[in-house]
C-alpha cells in the first residue's frame, strides 16, 4: 500500500510537492484555504461583477503580474510536464512550459523626464544594439565617478568567493554595499532603491546583499548569454495558461485537492505529528486529517502560529521560523482595464520615481489570442497590471499607501504612472481610458482607516538565511516547502517554492525507503570564467583578509566589447539597411 503525504497549502510549493509525489508513486491530500482558486499567490481570479455579457466570461484580475527570469530551473522544468491543449485542439510540445513569450524590453520611467528604454536580453538586432546603446547615453543624472562605483559593486560581487557571499555580504544590507550614502539621489533611486524595491519589495538598508546581490548577477549574466531570456510572461492569465491545466493534471493523476480548508493546528506526539486539524469553510468544528509524512507548504506567517512550543522544544532549528514571520512586506496588484492598448513598453515598466514602487505590464500585447470583446461591457481593449511594493511611503496625495481607501490607492497609482508617463509633451494615458479597475482582494480595508493585507511577501534581509528553516526537520515526519525555507534559490519567489518542495519530496523519498529517483536540484549558473576570480578571493578569504579589486582581463575584455558594439552602431547607422 502506497505511502500517504498531507500536504497543507495548495499555492506553488504545495503543488510542486503533489506532482513529484504523485508521479513517484505516493497517495496525496492537498488542502488549501481558497474557497476557488489554487496556485496561492500566483493566482489570476476572476473580477466580481464583470460577468455582464456572459456568466462565465470575467475580466482577468491577479493578485500580482507573473514574471518568469531565465534563470529559473526548477519552475520551468514543473511546467513542461504539465500537458496543455490549446483550443484548436493542438497539444504542445513542452506542456504549459509553450506558454511562456519573451519580453525584450524594460523601461524606467521618471516624474518630468524622458524615460529610459533598454533591451533585458543579448542583442539580437539593430533596433536592440540602437536600445542598448540609446540606454547608455540616457538622461540618468548619473556622475562619471557613480557610474564607475557601480561597475566595480557589480564587479565585486561577481568575483567574491561563495563564503564571503553567504557569510559577510548577508550580514551587509544592499544600501551600504552600494556605499549609497555618500551619492545622489539619482544613484539611490535608480541603483540601490530602484533594484530592491522592484526586485525584492524590501527596503535597501535592510535586504540582504547575498540574496539581492545573487539574483541581479543572475540577470545580468542571463543578458549577456545570448542563448537566454531574461524576462519571459504567460501568453494569457496565469489561471488559464499555467494554473488550471495544472490543477487538472495533479487531480487526473489521483491527487486529492480539498479547497476551503485551512489548517488550524498540527497533532505533536512522540516526535512526529500524529495528524492535521483542518477547518472546512471556516467552520469551528475541526476535522482530524492523517498521513504518513506531512508537508508544510504553508507562508511563513501562517507556518509560525503551527509550530508550538513542544515542537520547538523537540527541534530548536524551527525557532528562526516566528522572527521569519515578522520579516515580511506588502507587494499586491491592481488592474486597470482600458478602452485601448496603451503598451508603454514591450515589458516591464519601472516607475523609479513613484513614492509606492510602482511596477507596471501591458498585458494584452502578449496575450495574442485572447479575446476582451465578450467580457464587461465590451469596451475593454486592454490591461495594465501594476504592482505596489511600497505601502509606508507618502504619495502625492500626502498618505501612505495602507491609509488609503481602494479608491484613493486607485486615484493615487494612476497619477504616479501619469506623472511618469506623461512627459516631454506627451499624453500616453489620460483618465478618460479607465474603463473599470481592480484592486487584489488581499488588501481588506479595516474600519480605523488602515489597510490590511493577508497575503504579505517574505523579505530577504539581513542575516535572515540563519533563521530559515531546512526543508527536513528533527520530527521525522514533518517537512518543509515554502519560499521561507532554504535552497539555492534564497528568494521568495516561485522558482524558490518550487525548489523547497523538491527538496521535501527527496527527505520523503529517504525517510519512506523508495528507490523512485530523487527530483532535480539545481544551484544557480555562474559563468566558470570568473572562476579563478572567486578562487583568488576564496584564498583571501580563508586568510582573513577583506576583498580586494580584481580588474583582471575579463573586465578589459568587457570594456572592448562595449566598444565594438559601439562601431558596429555607428556602421548599421550609415547603411540604407
Amino acid at each position: 500500500m502506497s505511502k500517504k503525504v498531507v500536504i497543507l497549502g495548495g499555492g506553488v510549493a504545495g503543488m510542486s510537492a503533489a506532482h513529484e509525489l504523485i508521479e513517484r508513486g505516493f497517495s496525496v491530500e492537498v488542502y488549501e484555504k481558497k474557497e476557488v482558486y489554487s496556485g496561492g499567490k500566483a493566482r489570476s481570479v476572476n473580477v466580481p461583477g464583470s460577468n455582464t455579457q456572459h456568466p462565465d466570461e470575467y475580466l482577468p484580475g491577479e493578485h500580482g503580474f507573473r514574471f518568469f527570469p531565465g534563470f529559473y530551473r526548477h519552475v520551468t522544468d514543473t511546467m513542461k510536464r504539465i500537458p496543455f491543449t490549446a483550443k484548436d485542439g493542438t497539444a504542445n510540445k513542452y506542456g504549459v512550459y509553450d506558454n511562456l513569450v519573451e519580453v525584450d524590453r524594460v523601461e524606467i520611467a521618471r516624474y518630468g523626464r524622458k524615460p529610459i528604454q533598454t533591451v533585458v536580453n543579448f542583442p539580437k538586432s539593430k533596433a536592440d544594439l540602437e536600445a542598448m546603446i540609446g540606454s547608455m547615453h540616457a538622461g540618468t543624472g548619473l556622475t562619471e565617478a557613480e557610474k564607475d562605483l557601480f561597475v566595480h559593486k557589480v564587479w565585486q560581487l561577481m568575483t567574491s568567493c561563495y563564503d564571503r557571499r553567504v557569510n559577510d555580504y548577508e550580514r551587509l544590507g544592499w544600501w551600504q554595499f552600494m556605499d549609497a550614502d555618500q551619492q545622489s539621489d539619482n544613484y539611490q533611486s535608480l541603483l540601490v532603491e530602484g533594484l530592491t524595491r522592484t526586485l525584492v519589495a524590501a527596503n535597501a538598508k535592510f535586504a540582504s546583499t547575498k540574496t539581492g546581490g545573487d539574483i541581479f548577477l543572475q540577470l545580468i549574466f542571463n543578458i549577456c548569454n545570448p542563448f537566454k531570456h531574461t524576462d519571459r510572461v504567460l501568453n494569457g492569465p496565469t489561471n488559464d495558461a499555467w494554473l488550471n491545466p495544472w490543477l487538472k493534471y495533479l487531480t487526473d493523476s489521483g491527487v486529492k485537492y480539498n479547497f476551503d480548508c485551512s489548517v488550524q493546528r498540527l497533532d505533536f506526539k512522540n516526535g512526529q505529528i500524529a495528524g492535521a486539524y483542518i477547518s472546512k469553510g471556516g467552520s469551528d468544528k475541526l476535522e482530524l486529517v492523517t498521513g504518513d509524512y506531512y508537508i508544510l507548504a504553508t507562508p511563513v506567517e501562517v507556518a509560525a502560529p503551527l509550530i508550538t512550543k513542544e515542537m520547538l522544544a523537540y527541534d530548536t532549528t524551527l525557532q528562526g521560523v516566528e522572527t521569519l514571520a515578522k520579516s515580511v512586506a506588502w507587494m499586491n496588484g491592481m488592474q486597470f482595464y482600458l478602452n485601448q492598448d496603451v503598451e508603454i513598453v514591450h515589458g516591464h515598466c519601472i516607475y523609479a520615481d513613484s513614492q509606492w514602487a510602482v511596477t507596471s505590464i501591458s498585458q494584452i500585447q502578449f496575450w495574442k489570442d485572447y479575446d476582451l470583446s465578450n467580457k464587461y461591457n465590451g469596451k475593454v481593449k486592454g490591461i495594465l497590471s501594476v504592482d505596489i511594493s511600497n505601502w509606508y511611503e507618502k504619495g502625492l496625495n500626502g498618505k501612505m499607501a495602507h491609509e488609503c481607501t481602494p479608491l484613493e490607492l486607485k486615484e493615487e497609482i494612476w497619477a504616479q504612472i501619469k506623472k511618469s508617463v506623461n512627459v516631454d509633451g506627451q499624453e500616453v494615458l489620460t483618465d478618460d481610458m479607465i474603463v473599470t479597475w481592480f484592486l487584489d482582494t488581499d488588501i481588506q480595508e479595516e474600519a480605523v482607516g488602515t489597510d490590511e493585507d493577508s497575503e504579505p511577501l517574505l523579505v530577504n534581509t539581513i542575516n535572515s538565511w540563519g533563521l530559515r528553516p531546512e526543508s527536513y526537520s528533527r520530527i521525522k515526519n514533518l517537512f518543509f516547502a515554502s519560499d521561507y525555507v532554504r535552497t539555492y534559490t534564497d528568494l521568495a519567489t516561485m522558482e524558490g517554492a518550487n525548489e523547497a518542495a523538491r527538496r521535501a519530496v527527496n527527505n520523503i523519498l529517504d525517510a519512506s525507503g523508495s528507490n523512485a529517483e530523487p527530483c532535480k536540484v539545481w544551484n544557480l549558473h555562474e559563468p566558470i570564467e570568473l572562476e579563478p576570480f572567486r578562487h583568488h578571493d576564496q584564498k583571501r578569504y580563508d586568510a582573513g583578509l577583506s576583498y580586494r579589486f580584481h580588474e583582471g582581463v575579463l573586465m578589459k575584455e568587457a570594456i572592448w566589447i562595449i566598444k565594438l558594439i559601439k562601431k558596429i552602431i555607428d556602421f548599421f547607422k550609415g547603411s540604407k539597411s
